[in-house]
């Protein structure tokens, strides 16, 4: 048994006309740690419905998510969160921003410091532990919610396209930084994004979702984010012709999809 498994998965949104529509259908997913798993595809395929439903925050109509062998019913500590927006909270700097979960569980002020100050180490931000949130850039906020989410070392990080709203050069370095991440903890990661380039490059595994209803229509098993742990140049990896004519492989088969009405860059 996997150490993260949503079986069955359908959510079932409710409207005010009597009608309801049905965001995901039949769901199937597995993550051991280790594995990297980024979901893709046109908005309204379900892709943040599904990250809440395993974050806790939203209870599926049908089936069920377990994690270490116990059903999800809400949030927990065990499962962290990155958002696509920072949401710091500008009254306090960013080491009391990394601190608040821990501070919210009771654990003491030199612990939770300590710890802080420690994932501030290792996101490259010890330098501006004292500075207020809206005087750092929104990459830099992007790594304070990156600290916060591991402050509190969970088994499952969450990423609801984290990185969509910063340009291209600090999304490419947050991408390698989010690699190195994964690599030295060996966590099970869940990274929702628009980009194909984007999803290449961080998955261990790819899925792409059809909207309307939302369900799992192909999965890619894919290693170029090991590639790059290996050698270290990105660039050399998103230029190498297997992810190439992945990506436009990829690419193709989501503007394909029945209800995929927007366009979905190939790069970031």
């Amino acid at each position: 048994m996997s150490k993260l498994e949503v079986r069955h998965l359908s959510v079932n949104y409710a409207g005010r006309d009597g009608r309801s529509t049905l965001a995901l259908s039949d769901v199937n997913l597995a993550l051991d740690p280790g594995d990297f798993v980024v979901a893709l595809g046109a908005s309204g395929c379900g892709k943040t419905t599904l990250l809440s439903c395993i974050a806790g925050f939203l209870q599926p109509s049908q089936g069920e998510i377990i994690l270490d062998d116990k059903r999800v019913v809400g949030p927990g500590a065990e499962r962290g969160v990155v958002f696509q927006k920072h949401a710091l909270m500008p009254w306090l700097n960013v080491v009391e921003n990394v601190e608040f979960g821990l501070r919210m569980r009771g654990v003491s002020r030199p612990e939770r410091r300590a710890i802080a100050l420690d994932k501030l180490r290792t996101v490259g931000l010890e330098k501006f532990a004292n500075a207020p949130v809206y005087q750092i850039s929104g990459g830099m906020q992007q790594r304070v919610g990156l600290a916060r989410a591991l402050a509190s070392d969970p088994e499952v990080m969450l990423m609801d396209e984290p990185l969509g709203a910063l340009d291209a050069l600090t999304r490419e370095q947050l991408q390698e930084l989010i690699l190195a991440l994964w690599w030295k903890t060996h966590k099970m990661f869940f990274f929702i994004t628009h980009s194909v380039e984007e999803a290449l490059f961080l998955a261990t595994e790819l899925i792409v979702m059809t909207p309307s209803p939302g369900r799992i229509r192909h999965r890619y098993t894919v290693d170029f984010g090991r590639r790059f742990i290996e050698c270290g140049n990105a660039r050399s990896v998103k230029s190498d012709p297997a992810f190439i004519s992945l990506r436009e492989d990829i690419l193709a088969l989501i503007q394909s999809a029945p209800g995929a009405t927007e366009p979905i860059p190939a790069a970031a």
